[in-house]
């Protein structure tokens, strides 16, 4: 299944004024294609923030175009300094080590697959970057750090429009940490 490709355009009422915003550039057609999780690094885009989708197949999803499957587990984002790099870094530690977790999404991963190598074996990433400067105050950077944030949910939606449910491990209530 495919993504509709939403609208670019928003309009944002700020105190009884209309900002225009016409330049939303991530758009599921942006997606990468799947990488296997140990070859994560390949992916172009990483020291920039944006979106990410992991997916669980026994299927080899490598280097195919990203779609929108059920076999989809997990949307997360980030507008950190480190990027995509150092977020798949923190899920990749807490994934492996599980001490002092650095990342939320990652235990409830291992709750269900305690196994580091097992889990691995079949688990797939793709990314979704903007350009932006994490360390800017100004408009334009600030617009696209809050258009990632966006749009993880809109991922979301989509997903649950498609599928009837929230990807598994960001159902909070149906995958717990512990």
């Amino acid at each position: 299944m495919y993504f509709t490709n939403f609208p670019v355009h928003r309009t944002i009422a700020f105190f009884g004024k209309n900002y225009f915003h016409a330049n939303m550039t991530m758009k599921i057609s942006n997606f990468s294609k799947w990488q296997k999780w140990d070859q994560r690094d390949k992916l172009d885009g990483l020291k920039y923030p944006g979106v990410y989708a992991l997916a669980i197949s026994s299927k080899n999803l490598s280097n195919t175009s990203f779609l929108l499957i059920e076999n989809i587990v997990y949307f997360g984002m980030t507008n950190s300094i480190q990027g995509l790099k150092g977020r798949l870094r923190q899920f990749e530690t807490t994934i492996k080590a599980g001490a002092n977790s650095l990342h939320g999404g990652a235990e409830r991963f291992r709750f269900k697959y305690p196994s580091y190598d097992e889990l691995t074996k079949k688990l797939y990433v793709s990314v979704n970057y903007i350009n932006c400067n994490v360390k800017s105050n100004k408009p334009e950077d600030l617009y696209k750090m809050g258009e990632v944030a966006n749009f993880e949910y809109i991922c979301l939606a989509e997903y649950v429009r498609n599928f009837g449910h929230l990807p598994k491990f960001n159902d909070k209530k149906k995958s717990p940490k512990k």
